[in-house]
């Protein structure tokens, strides 16, 4: 089993708060992240599935069931399909408290976003702390080239063979398609969002156009826009706002769309090997998306990210505010032998960046020209984490 990095800070969190959520994609991990926080912590634990009709059964009286098994940390999986549920935690919290269990009660597991979930939440605000589990990145696993290849989905990445790993992500798409988002969002025909889904991969890290988008598939754009949310706030698709300061220039008000799953992008387009990736006109801004996530599954809270361009083309691929303060600009190449623009250096200028770097897909870190550090994109997520 890969050990998860972001296990300790929930481990902290369960020390700090009666309840924590771990919010992420479908098959990320999640259950077997608590499980296993679980047996560390030494208590016995208690798992219910909300999709099973036996644990929903359960908790018909559920302030009964949950009293009944007190001193037990409780795992709640798939936590959006009873969204009530969070009223009665609030209550048992509460009783808990006033006989002195403060902390540590439950961990709850959701593949939906916190902003889908925060009408419902909003009763256990100040009780309940959320941590989002990412894919598995390159801080814990080493192989760089199969992390990007297959993507960070675990049952993906371990898999026997590509063949089978192949096989795993287009079954993870359909099943998205015609169960997960159904009984999330509003019917949706799963032709149609595939259509879209797989129009995103063709479109990787550009300007998300969504007025071409909706002719395409010949829906309104409020439509469009409905469905990118929607795919947003099940983890699967990932929209970077454009930097917005006052630079006295024409600034891109457009985001940018990428993927989020690097293999997930490569199996809705059938890149079926490495060296087809290689080949193909994705691989530049299916290796930029791939970076992306991985710095910023490194963010501290607080941090806000970016990406900057003027209307005639300078550029920094992210823009990470760090405090108020630090503007660090990061430049993302795939190349081992990289340079950047003079458009970086421009871009630069205008926000002001306090840090600049180039993240690329070699082993050496050194110094470039106009203060450019060079780095490859482990040393850049340590730097970000120690920062």
């Amino acid at each position: 089993m890969i050990t998860r990095i972001v296990s300790k800070n929930i481990e902290e969190l369960l020390d700090e708060f009666p309840a924590v959520g771990i919010l992420g994609p479908r098959q990320v991990g999640k259950t077997t992240l608590a499980e296993s926080i679980a047996e560390a912590s030494g208590r016995e634990s208690l798992y219910l599935g909300l999709e099973s009709p036996v644990d929903l059964a359960k908790l018909s009286d559920s302030e009964a069931f949950f009293y009944f098994q007190k001193g037990k940390l409780i795992i709640l999986d798939e936590i959006q399909r009873l969204p009530e549920i969070f009223a009665v935690l609030r209550s048992v919290i509460d009783r808990r408290r006033k006989e002195g269990l403060k902390t540590g009660q439950f961990l709850v597991l959701g593949s939906a976003s916190l902003e889908l979930l925060q009408q419902y939440s909003e009763s256990l605000a100040g009780g309940i702390a959320y941590q989002q589990l990412s894919g598995i990145t390159i801080e814990e696993y080493s192989e760089t080239q199969k992390l990007w290849f297959r993507g960070g989905f675990p049952d993906s990445l371990l898999a026997k063979s590509e063949a089978a790993s192949m096989r795993w992500r287009q079954s993870f798409i359909t099943t998205y398609l015609e169960r997960d988002v159904p009984q999330i969002g509003p019917r949706i025909p799963a032709t149609t969002l595939r259509r879209l889904w797989t129009m995103l991969a063709h479109n990787h890290g550009t300007q998300l156009n969504q007025a071409q988008l909706a002719k395409n598939l010949d829906v309104s754009v409020p439509t469009i826009k409905r469905y990118v949310d929607l795919l947003e706030d099940l983890f699967l698709v990932r929209s970077i706002r454009p930097w917005s300061g006052n630079v006295g220039k024409r600034l891109v008000k457009t985001p940018k769309v990428y993927i989020r799953d690097s293999g997930i992008t490569h199996a809705l387009l059938n890149i079926g090997s490495f060296n087809e990736l290689l080949g193909h006109p994705v691989v530049g801004t299916s290796w930029e998306g791939f970076v992306i996530e991985n710095l910023i599954s490194c963010l501290a809270d607080g941090n806000t990210f970016w990406y900057y361009r003027t209307s005639v083309g300078a550029e920094i691929d992210l823009v990470i505010e760090k405090g108020s303060n630090e503007v660090w600009a990061i430049e993302i190449k795939k190349s081992l032998a990289p340079t950047v623009s003079k458009g970086f250096y421009i871009a630069c200028e205008d926000i002001k960046a306090t840090h600049r770097f180039l993240v690329y897909s070699g082993s050496e870190v050194y110094p470039a020209a106009h203060g450019v550090m060079v780095m490859p994109v482990l040393e850049m997520m340590k730097k970000l984490r120690l920062q």
